[in-house]
């Protein structure tokens, strides 16, 4: 079945239009990415800013035009063949049918799924954006609670990939919070969200450009203590396996491995090294923004928070004692598109 399922982050708003078989294959159609950030000034004040939501609701805009033009033709594969209906039912979050927004060129309607997690949680207008983007695009927009979160980032990270009976830990750092969750196979087990992620630490502690030596070190052991007062010891001493995603780690990929343009299928399962990201860390922090931005490898928007996202990521994989993680371009927007085809 055809299905579209937007995260509308802390740092960035994205898109994945995807079929997806009974037996959990999911084929991208469609994916994109827009550094829109929403949560920009949140840790401070507490609410969503006009701009900020204005930048979201452009790219909704585009994101919406992109779902209806790939609706399914007649006799196309547009829902049904689960067996089940969409919904939302024992703390899972599902989506609901498409809502119709004219004549575009005959296709069916498909579910859809617009997730919001950190920063629409934290503020206080949150809810207030969630019923706009209902009531203004047509999308099923859920405010995913942490456990909501880290199952569907979870159900997304194992996708595509055997069982393995061992613990790994998906690490899943954002722009407002870092998500870490426990599990075997496919099945999630520990799961927390910690407040620390690239646009909150930015703005509590990086204030020149480039960062001076003490704003990184403050960040580092906040970040440090952020984790380790969060993370059970006995979870960290199961753990033998990461699997990074969201956009630090496939940053830190595609820089490593100079992608231009990216190419997600060289950055999925890219086996990246504690002592690759603290050299990147390293490099990064010697530029300034103007040169960050002209990086190889590196999406200009991502420029301003890369550099705490290099000291997230590493502090991440120290807490977890991890000298590698595999990167993974499967996420949540895999997770959400399972969860509409009843699969998660």
């Amino acid at each position: 079945m055809r299905t579209a399922v937007i995260d509308i982050g802390t740092n960035s708003t994205r898109l994945l239009i995807a079929d997806v078989t009974p037996d959990g294959r999911v084929t991208e159609i469609v994916r994109r990415s827009v550094v829109t950030r929403l949560g920009a000034g949140v840790d401070a004040e507490g609410a969503l800013s006009r701009e900020a939501c204005e930048r979201v609701y452009a790219a909704l805009a585009e994101f919406r035009a992109e779902i209806d033009a790939h609706r399914p033709t007649a006799g196309g594969d547009a829902g049904g063949d689960t067996g089940e209906t969409p919904g939302e039912a024992g703390g899972e979050v599902r989506g609901s049918g498409d809502v119709a927004r004219g004549d575009t060129s005959g296709g069916k309607p498909y579910p859809n799924l617009a997730v919001m997690t950190s920063a629409v949680r934290d503020a206080r207008n949150g809810r207030e954006l969630a019923e706009h983007i209902r009531s203004e695009y047509g999308l099923d927009a859920r405010v995913l609670t942490g456990e909501q979160e880290a199952q569907m980032t979870f159900l997304g990270a194992m996708s595509g990939r055997p069982a393995i009976d061992e613990p790994n830990v998906v690490i899943d750092i954002g722009g407002g919070s870092t998500e870490f969750i426990v599990g075997a196979g496919h099945t999630a087990g520990f799961h927390v969200s910690l407040f620390a992620g690239v646009v909150r630490m930015s703005e509590r502690h990086i204030h020149t450009d480039p960062p001076a030596p003490q704003e990184l070190q403050a960040l580092a052991a906040d970040a440090r203590a952020t984790y380790l007062d969060g993370l059970p010891a006995h979870e960290r001493a199961s753990v033998t396996r990461g699997i990074a995603v969201a956009g630090t780690a496939t940053s830190a990929a595609a820089i490593d491995q100079e992608l231009d343009p990216y190419d997600p299928e060289r950055v999925h399962g890219y086996a990246l090294l504690l002592a690759t990201v603290e050299m990147l860390l390293a490099r990064l922090a010697d530029m300034d923004e103007s040169q960050r931005r002209a990086l190889v490898g590196l999406d200009p928007d991502r420029a301003p928070t890369i550099v705490a996202g290099m000291i997230l990521l590493s502090e991440a994989m120290r807490a977890w004692d991890l000298d590698e993680v595999e990167v993974s371009e499967h996420d949540i927007l895999h997770g959400g598109a399972l969860s509409l085809a009843s699969l998660g």
